[in-house]
Order: structure tokens, then sequence, then C-alpha cells
């Protein structure tokens, strides 16, 4: 049986954090909710979480400040911010403050959910915010995916299932790994979904002229090779 992973929500507004709880509940996650930054500190300090999802402009602390005194006492779990300000020098702010990813409102749940399987898969804090093959990049703090400088439009869903590919490249992916790592938990492998979302990659990642990147492995799943 797998793990429940534990979120906390810092977020002083009751309907977003309710709404939040709701969704994540069904999705699987144990989820416990602060409504201002002092009580977030209290919680994230004594309670074992998988992810913090923190908004910025939280009464008592802010989503700033918490984030620094948690890094400040060695705290490693990923960090999710949430705000409604979407400049650079924002972003860099808190992920600077000791935030693992930024998520600008309004946001999509199926982003956020996207974002938050991401973290807990990485679970310490990210060094590295780039993931690279070939002329491919993908960068994790603008959430942009780049081919030979041009950028890629990409929906979360389709982001997420690429993230995953490039930080296994090489291995064969079954379809059940493909669906616990991207998709929820439940998710029906017998659908035709996984392959849908592979095609929607092929066709964004790749020139006519290229090889696959992603290979089909006949009744096993796929292999996403960086060799070509």
């Amino acid at each position: 049986m797998k793990k429940i992973m534990k979120i906390l929500i810092v977020e002083d507004e009751v309907k977003v954090a309710s709404f939040l709880k709701k969704g994540l509940t069904e999705q699987n996650y144990a989820v416990e909710i602060a409504l201002d930054g002092e009580e977030g500190l209290l919680l994230a300090q004594s309670g074992n979480y998988d992810l913090l999802i923190v908004d910025w402009m939280v009464p008592k602390l802010s989503g700033l400040e918490l984030c620094q005194k948690l890094r400040e006492t060695n705290f490693e779990k990923p960090i999710l911010m949430l705000t409604a300000k979407d400049r650079t020098e924002d972003k860099i702010k808190g992920l600077d403050a000791g935030a693992d990813d930024y998520l600008t409102k309004p946001f999509s749940f199926e982003e956020l959910l996207a974002r938050t399987r991401a973290l807990i898969r990485r679970g310490k804090t990210v060094t590295n915010f780039t993931l690279e093959c070939k002329d491919l990049k993908m960068d994790l703090m603008t959430h942009k995916v780049t081919k030979a400088g041009k950028q890629i439009p990409f929906s979360g869903r389709e982001f997420a299932l690429f993230e995953y590919f490039l930080r296994n490249q090489d291995k064969i992916l079954t379809r059940k790994m493909i669906a616990e790592n991207v998709w929820e938990l439940n998710f029906d492998t017998g659908t035709n979904t996984i392959d849908v979302y592979i095609s929607y990659l092929r066709s964004k990642i790749q020139n006519k002229d290229e090889e696959d990147f992603i290979k089909t492995i006949r009744g096993v799943g796929y292999i996403f090779s960086s060799k070509g």
C-alpha cells in the first residue's frame, strides 16, 4: 500500500483553502490548513508534511517570511508558493526565500495538481531548475519548454508528463508507472489517455525528419531515448 502524502496549506482565504483541501483530498492526499503564517510555521515544524502550499500574502507572518524561517531551521520539504505577484523579480524573491516552485493566481487546479506531484516526487528542495535533452530544455522555475531556443506551448499535464520522461531518460516506463506519477492513483490504465498525451508530446518536441524521442515498447510502455 502506498504512503498517503501529507500536505499543509497556508492560506487565509477560507474559500480558497477549502477548495484546495477538497480537491487534494479527492486525489488521496491528507490535507491540513493553517489560516496565517504563524500557525503555518508551528504546524510545519511539528508535522511530518510531504509538501507545503503557501500563499505569499497571509497575515501575521507572510509566506515569504515563513519560507525564510523554515529554511533557516534546515526544513527540507518542498514548498509551493501561491501569489498574485507575477513579475520576474517577485518570483526570484520567492525562490530565494526558499520556495521550490511558484504558481501565479489565478491558476487551474489541474496545474496545481501537476506541480504538487512533481514537487513530492523530487522530495527535498530543488537546486537545479533546468532539465535538458539535446536541443530540448525545460525550465522548472518558469515552467517553459524550448526546442532550439523556441518556446513550445505546454498544458499542465503535458508539462508533468514531459518532466517525468526527462527525469527518467533511457529507462523503460510502464503505463502503470506513468499513470501513478503523472495522473492520480486511481487512473484507469485501460483508457487511451496516456497514448493521446504521448502523441501530443511527440508532435510538439520533434521535427518530422527526427527519430522519435519517445519510443513505444509494445506490451510494456515507453522509453524516452536521449540517443535518438
